[in-house]
């Protein structure tokens, strides 16, 4: 009215909020395609402090959007959120894959998955009628998005950056030596920087490949397609209808619009619960059990809800059923599914084409992603409760392309993995000498001391 001294049409409002609500899929999309350079340039660490930036910018774009009268503020500030986003979970799994140690590898990769549901949970406590879901503050919600990134902003430059970065293409033996002191809390660490040392020997390139070179390097096939079969199902695997939904059940098992926000609580409650579970278990269960076990548990529960939301209105009792399986949906997605593709991209790939196989990642979640948005409304509309049998599909198809291809990587090296795709891609094994250097020999008998692996009295490096 301020602006066109006229009210605005129903379609432009629709209009606005569509372009503001999926432009976020599109920054994420340009942001993971940034984050092959940036690493490369600037490394993991520096590439996570420079992200920082785009989240602040964000926050004041939209925080600030209201009181400037400008709703393309908005549009612009979702955005750039979305490009921090891109580039966030692409680089910071990356950082956590290369810094731990094997056999704390997919614990620590799974805090990324515990804290994206500690942050949803985070939202869903500040968005509350009580604290700052209200017309008149909705913008110091916004302006939360900034305090993550001080925080780290103030942490992150006291850590060290990722020694196998350092090593392999920074070729700072010193400052990688210093980095995997810090990590391991121990001063000899001339057996981490032989495996390293040896990793880069047999790598079949010493520069870092792009994704032309990932996609048509053979040795590399079955990883690549297992990489984009995983994502994919991460965000075609129905998780984002779920949230739709779950609102619109409450209402029909005759809760009271006011009272709806508190007990939506629970999904990210529950959402947080299992991805704790799932990294306290990761390590002893593997990556490969709890991604089947999610994906089949989503199938199942999914198949559930269909049939409980088409006789919804003939039983009082039955929405409470509905909504017991949404939240049984959003645990069986965060025991597994919701993390581990995120882990699987940083062990699948030696140092020289990690990068490159993160921006696939990336490109494939963030496409999905904006793709789920764009048709969920159109499939909703014509297949109504139905449309939760076409998640249940793609969760079964990923079970089943998991349980015959993808191998466990559990406590197993960067070059232990690659060998294990070697018969699947159809190449010869590695160099022996390389392979005997890497691998552990049949029959060794392996037991853990203080988190460091002993092999026949001789210590193994962590990494």
């Amino acid at each position: 009215m301020e602006r066109y001294g006229e009210p605005i049409g129903a379609d432009m409002v629709t209009m606005l909020w569509s372009i503001t609500v999926s432009i976020f899929a599109i920054g994420g999309l340009l942001g993971a395609l940034c984050v092959t350079l940036l690493t490369k340039l600037i490394g993991r660490k520096g590439t996570l402090l420079l992200n920082n930036g785009f989240a602040v910018i964000a926050a004041l774009l939209l925080a600030l959007g209201e009181k400037a009268r400008s709703f393309e503020m908005l549009i612009i500030g979702r955005f750039v959120m979305g490009v921090d986003s891109g580039i966030a979970l692409s680089a910071l799994p990356m950082y956590l894959g290369e810094i731990s140690p094997r056999h704390m590898r997919g614990s620590i990769g799974q805090f990324n998955s515990i804290l994206i549901c500690l942050g949803v949970f985070t939202g869903q406590v500040l968005g509350l009628p009580e604290l700052l879901g209200q017309e008149s503050r909705w913008n110091f919600l916004f302006a939360f998005l900034a305090l993550p990134a001080l925080l780290q902003l103030c942490v992150l430059p006291f850590l060290p950056e990722s020694p196998r970065f350092l090593l392999m293409e920074r070729r700072d033996e010193a400052g990688a030596e210093k980095a995997f002191r810090a990590f391991l809390g121990k001063k000899d660490v001339s057996k981490e920087l032989e495996e390293v040392h040896a990793e880069s020997r047999a790598q079949n390139t010493l520069h870092m490949a792009s994704v032309t070179e990932l996609l048509l390097n053979p040795a590399l096939r079955w990883q690549v397609i297992t990489v984009i079969v995983t994502m994919a199902c991460y965000q075609l695997c129905g998780l984002n209808a779920i949230w739709y939904y779950t609102n619109g059940i409450l209402r029909d098992s005759g809760f009271a619009e006011n009272v709806i926000p508190y007990i939506v609580l629970s999904t990210g409650g529950i959402e947080t619960l299992a991805a704790i579970v799932s990294g306290l278990v990761i390590e002893r269960i593997g990556r490969r059990p709890l991604l089947i076990f999610g994906f089949s548990a989503m199938a199942f529960f999914f198949g559930l809800l269909t049939v409980f939301l088409n006789f919804q209105d003939q039983y009082s009792w039955m929405p409470y059923l509905s909504f017991t399986c949404i939240l049984a949906v959003i645990a069986s997605f965060c025991s597994g599914p919701g993390g581990i593709p995120f882990v699987l991209t940083g062990e699948l790939f030696e140092q020289s084409y990690r990068p490159a196989a993160f921006m696939i990642a990336g490109i494939v979640n963030w496409i999905a992603n904006f793709a789920v948005g764009l048709l969920f409304p159109f499939m909703q509309e014509s297949l109504q409760t139905y449309a939760f049998l076409v998640f249940l599909v793609v969760c079964v198809l990923g079970a089943v392309y998991l349980y015959f291809i993808l191998p466990e990587t559990k406590n197993k090296t960067f070059m232990d993995i690659s060998q294990s795709f070697a018969k699947i891609n159809k190449v010869p094994l590695g160099d022996k000498e390389i392979e005997n250097e890497l691998a552990i020999k049949a029959g060794s008998k392996e037991v853990e001391e203080n988190g460091k692996v002993i092999i026949d009295g001789e210590m193994e490096s962590s990494f």
